[in-house]
């Protein structure tokens, strides 16, 4: 790694969030990183790179690598650097071979996708490759999936610090969002399906945790919390949980509890987070109609995008290109705000709990810069943590109180609580 030309190198760096991550590292990280931007297209990148002149005359420039997304010119590409952060998407048409040549070259990977069925394909394919040439490959460190991760693991950790036990359930929310896709976001919802027929994208979402490095034991039976029963919860998708509020279906459910549930495998095979651990994902609403909508809307939408002339025009009719999103002024009013119960895993009538929130105000691409690079920063600092993680398709949380830590100096507000005994 020393040898290595670059630290750290952004592909795709002229897109939406590519110009916010390559934008906070100019003001934010070391001035001596040695880094470069590489896209398509050499004039692009000069253009971007004199942009980023003017926000710390202190930094190093970044170097320009101009590359396709060919095998042959990305192993070249990534043997010269660290970490490569990859913001080409979406990711189930473009990432897989930047993945197998980071797995088969050493180098550390970073991404942003959302895109359960692609990361399911990239664990099988490259988990072991990647584990052997001591490559950390870690797909969904942006909005889906580092927020309720990170929070879980914490949560977690609080638990095991105060009662020396493992936590049962873990229900997390989606409290609040104001912000607007991107156009490569877009693409990616539109696209999906061209890739994965809907019983692979319902199985990647299922929850069924088969991105788990080991099987997860059957839980002990006990009676589902009111908030889980019912006929309406059923058939409209909406419940009312208690320190939460009035909850429905959530886009990003699937991502969220695939990712939970892996991390929930690799931490000493399940033995941290406790053997009878489940994660619950949702998205808070103003009241039970609203939620019904979301949660039908979402089933229709599917639905009709798995029909292709649908899709098709869907395509044309989206208002925004990959590669472009909100104005900057408009994006900085965006918020964002996870919260989360966990409950001890002990034989009590009222088990003890606690809460956690997570909260980022700015725009929601500009975070998702912030994960990228803070996270490439502990790939490039946390030496001890990177041999003991020593490579594999792992998740956000696997970079612990060191990630939380930069993304806390970073402006993420974390705050957990252990809640009165008692509480329901």
């Amino acid at each position: 790694m020393s040898s290595k030309e670059y630290d750290l190198i952004v592909l795709g760096a002229n897109g939406y969030t590519g110009k916010n991550v390559v934008e906070y590292i100019s003001t934010h990280l070391p001035t001596d990183l040695k880094w470069a931007v590489a896209g398509r297209t050499h004039s692009k990148l000069a253009s971007l790179v004199d942009e980023l002149k003017p926000l710390n005359r202190d930094r190093v420039l970044p170097g320009i690598e101009v590359v396709k997304l060919k095998p042959n010119e990305l192993h070249a590409l990534v043997k010269k650097a660290k970490v490569l952060i990859n913001t080409v998407g979406p990711y189930h048409l473009h990432g897989t071979p930047v993945v197998e040549a980071c797995a088969n070259n050493g180098t550390h990977y970073l991404d942003v996708t959302g895109e359960s069925p692609w990361v399911l394909d990239i664990i099988r394919k490259y988990h072991e490759t990647a584990k052997q040439n001591h490559a950390i490959i870690i797909p969904m460190i942006g909005i889906e999936s580092a927020p309720p991760d990170l929070l879980s693991f914490a949560l977690v950790t609080l638990i095991r610090s105060q009662y020396s036990t493992g936590v049962r359930e873990i229900t997390s929310v989606l409290h609040k969002m104001k912000s607007s896709p991107s156009g490569g976001t877009l693409s990616t919802a539109l696209t999906i399906l061209d890739s994965y027929s809907l019983p692979q994208i319902a199985k990647a979402n299922s929850g069924d945790w088969s991105s788990s490095p080991v099987p997860h034991p059957k839980s002990p039976s006990r009676p589902l919390p009111a908030h889980r029963r019912g006929v309406f919860r059923k058939n409209f998708g909406v419940r009312r949980i208690p320190h939460l509020g009035t909850c429905t279906t959530s886009v990003a459910a699937g991502a969220n509890t695939m990712t939970v549930q892996r991390t929930w495998g690799l931490l000493d095979k399940g033995q941290f987070y406790g053997p009878n651990f489940q994660y619950r994902d949702y998205a808070v609403v103003r009241n039970a109609f609203v939620g019904a909508i979301i949660h039908l809307s979402l089933a229709i939408g599917i639905l009709a995008l798995a029909i292709p002339p649908l899709r098709w025009l869907a395509k044309k009719l989206v208002p925004l290109a990959p590669g472009q999103g909100a104005a900057r002024d408009v994006a900085k009013k965006d918020i964002i705000e996870f919260r989360a119960v966990a409950t001890v895993d002990e034989d009590m009538e009222k088990p003890r709990k606690a809460f956690g929130r997570l909260r980022f105000e700015g725009g929601m691409y500009y975070l998702t810069g912030v994960f990228l690079a803070e996270a490439a920063m502990v790939l490039l600092k946390e030496e001890k943590l990177v041999e003991e993680l020593d490579g594999g398709l792992l998740t956000p949380a696997m970079l612990g109180q060191a990630f939380i830590e930069r993304m806390t100096k970073a402006g993420v507000v974390l705050e957990l609580e252990i809640l009165p005994e008692g509480a329901e």
